[in-house]
């Protein structure tokens, strides 16, 4: 899945961000912090993301009718 290569990318994009960031002593502290703060919600959201599509690659839905719409549960 070119998808997992691209988050995978990212992810090591975000890392070396955190790392140059880390070692700014030109930033104010609380710039930096803010910085750092939104840079690991962003990895948060990727490493959740890639966990599932992983998930998703390794274990297969059996068949797509094997997903019920709200009618057919119903019944």
């Amino acid at each position: 899945m070119k998808t997992i290569t691209y988050i995978e990318n990212a992810l090591k994009n975000l890392n070396s961000e955190l790392r140059e960031l880390m070692f700014k002593t030109n930033v104010a502290m609380k710039q930096r912090d803010d910085e750092v703060l939104l840079i690991q919600q962003q990895k948060r959201v990727l490493e959740q993301t890639l966990e599932d599509l992983t998930h998703l690659r390794d274990n297969p839905p059996k068949s797509v009718s094997a997903c019920k719409t709200n009618e057919q549960a119903q019944s």
